[in-house]
């Protein structure tokens, strides 16, 4: 791995895996050490459509709101990329983690979503109303970056273009702000010991709509768990599911 050159000098030994999971665009790889505890390295190109540094200033944020979340331990940029080192969060993703039911997970994403929303937004310094949210579709759209092999199976085969046409016209009146994880899949949720234990890939948190982090959850909860558990997540979180909102957040996320 052709990590910085700072880096390769502080950890000669240490074995360095790429990890397969999420859908970010950045490239994720785990930093086993010998001795100490392991260490996460992310690096993404440095574009105009960079992730890495908002993500960074999310991390250190939320380490001051008191949540768990990876510790930024150092950044660099260097051969054209962004690098990010950060610390571990112990247990695993609630995708993957195969010691906790569906209904310890239902119940860790729920408490997690809860907790997170209810920060009040004036805490939050980073805006992500809608229409800011629809711009920076509209950008990805124009600037090509939007993969429409990977739409939803409902959308496959329609341009980008077209589907954006009616991410316009399907916009909700209804908007309940929270601070929001803004990619709340299972993925990136940890727990350890059956609790809650961080907040992973935090990119896109800011202050938004609930049904951002709602849809999502409740999409990534039927694709990993089953459609019957979608209806045992809203009652956890503690409201009744807005179907529009939902399936318009979910057309958004197309975008991203």
């Amino acid at each position: 791995m052709n990590i910085p050159h700072k880096w390769r000098e502080q950890f000669p030994q240490a074995l360095i895996e790429q990890q397969a999971i999420g859908e970010s665009r950045a490239d994720v790889f785990r930093l086993r050490r010998d001795h100490g505890t392991d260490l996460f390295l992310k690096a993404e190109p440095l574009t105009e459509h960079a992730e890495l540094a908002d993500e960074i200033e999310r991390l250190r944020w939320l380490q001051q709101q008191g949540l768990p979340a990876p510790v930024v331990l150092d950044d660099v940029q260097e051969n054209h990329h962004h690098w990010l080192l950060m610390s571990t969060i112990p247990g695993q993703d609630l995708a993957s983690s195969s010691d906790l039911s569906a209904t310890q997970i239902i119940d860790i994403l729920a408490t997690a979503l809860r907790t997170l929303h209810q920060i009040p937004v004036t805490q939050c310094p980073f805006d992500h109303n809608l229409e800011q949210r629809i711009a920076v579709a509209r950008e990805h759209v124009n600037a090509g970056l939007v993969d429409e092999t990977d739409f939803d199976d409902e959308r496959l085969g329609r341009s980008a273009s077209d589907v954006f046409a009616e991410l316009l016209a399907t916009q909700p009146s209804t908007h309940d702000l929270v601070v929001a994880h803004g990619d709340a899949c299972l993925p990136n949720f940890m727990a350890a010991g059956g609790h809650f234990s961080g907040f992973i890939d935090c990119g896109r948190l800011g202050v938004s709509d609930r049904y951002q982090d709602l849809a999502l959850a409740a999409r990534s909860v039927e694709r990993n768990l089953g459609p019957e558990w979608v209806r045992p997540f809203f009652e956890l979180y503690g409201v009744e599911p807005d179907e529009r909102r939902m399936a318009f957040y979910c057309l958004l996320d197309e975008f991203f």
